[in-house]
């Protein structure tokens, strides 16, 4: 039994967590708005305040997904009532972003523009002039995609550090030549 997936998920007063019949298929709902996923081999059971999580089977695959499936279910419950948050830092000379709506400009050292159109349930905003953008979920898996996309469009560089990178990533420099003697 996994010691992650045996924990029950504290489900929060304006939260609401349902599960279909079929046991796998959880929705959740709050203020931050709604989340569903079908989590394979494991049933949940809600019981009070608290959401369970338990295994179908015996089988290693079984074993395997129970932890997952809690931590996933866990996200869910956070995402609706807390929500998600991922900053980003653009660093470089002209480099930075640009927001209208849900279209985000980047500058980042190409001939043109990068425009990249945010899904719906993402919140996007600029801040420091241009230099930084924070993004805003209650999907925590939509969002760590969102956020790994526009980090590649331009990955931080070693000798310089120019690029974009995550708000907590810390990038390791290089020396770079050692010059004439």
């Amino acid at each position: 039994m996994s010691r992650i997936g045996k924990l029950p998920v504290p489900v929060p007063a304006g939260a609401a967590v349902t599960v279909a019949p079929d046991g796998a298929t959880v929705t959740v709902k709050g203020p931050k708005g709604q989340l569903s996923r079908t989590l394979p081999f494991v049933t949940v059971a809600v019981q009070g305040a608290s959401a369970v999580v338990s295994t179908t089977g015996d089988t290693q695959k079984h074993h395997a997904c129970h932890g997952l499936a809690r931590v996933l279910l866990n996200n869910m419950v956070v995402g609706v009532t807390q929500g998600h948050k991922r900053g980003l830092v653009i660093t470089g000379t002209g480099y930075k972003a640009e927001v209208s709506g849900q279209t985000l400009t980047l500058s980042v050292g190409y001939s043109h523009p990068v425009v990249f159109e945010v899904p719906k349930t993402i919140k996007v905003g600029v801040e420091a002039k241009g230099t930084e953008v924070v993004l805003e979920s209650a999907d925590k898996e939509l969002l760590g995609q969102v956020a790994a996309t526009l980090r590649g469009f331009r990955p931080p560089e070693p000798y310089k550090g120019k690029g974009v990178r995550y708000s907590d990533e810390v990038i390791r420099r290089k020396a770079g030549k050692a010059g004439k003697k």
